[in-house]
């Protein structure tokens, strides 16, 4: 399936709007997993400026995607770069995939990752994982695409514990975008 949205590089002019797409998805998939006083008190300022230092760091390993729409509204995007945490086998990461619910299951996903996996293998990197919490159904997404259970670990999120479950790819070339 191909997407309906254009899929393009970040820039610091997307923070605002990234913010938005993280915060309204976090709500919308976690509330009931969560808690929603945690969720409540998710801010769009702490979130863009995050997002800003993120494009203004000269440091910054990230590399950031949006996703638009007909109107050149963000409704997703995904970040990735090189693993954040030493790992044997995986040398790239997956860091984040948002979608505004109302856009899911139109192939914008897939589209957000072959971005991300287009950077990794330019970069020389050819395994990629990605951390989801366990109790998201949304993580499914991520056997959809090939995606392997490796492992799991315990997070805190506002005081609270949760799983994280760890998904792996071996070699990330059949999702890469076509060239």
């Amino acid at each position: 399936m191909t997407s309906p949205a254009r899929i393009r590089e970040a820039r610091e002019e997307d923070a605002a709007a990234i913010a938005r797409v993280h915060i309204d998805t976090w709500r919308a998939a976690y509330r009931g997993i969560v808690a929603d006083e945690f969720l409540d008190r998710l801010s769009y300022e702490r979130s863009a400026t995050h997002f800003r230092e993120v494009f203004m760091s000269p440091q910054s390993r990230d590399w950031v995607f949006v996703a638009e729409d007909d109107h050149g509204e963000v409704i997703g995007f995904a970040c990735g770069g090189p693993v954040r945490e030493a790992d044997p086998a995986y040398k790239g990461e997956l860091y984040a995939i948002y979608l505004l619910p109302q856009h899911h299951r139109r192939g914008i996903g897939r589209a957000l990752t072959a971005a991300v996996v287009g950077k990794l293998l330019d970069s020389g990197i050819t395994t990629m994982l990605i951390w989801a919490l366990a109790a998201n159904p949304s993580r499914m997404f991520y056997e959809s695409l090939g995606g392997r259970r490796l492992r799991e670990r315990e997070i805190t999120i506002g005081g609270a514990a949760y799983i994280e479950v760890a998904y792996g790819w071996d070699d990330i070339t059949p999702l890469a975008p076509a060239r």
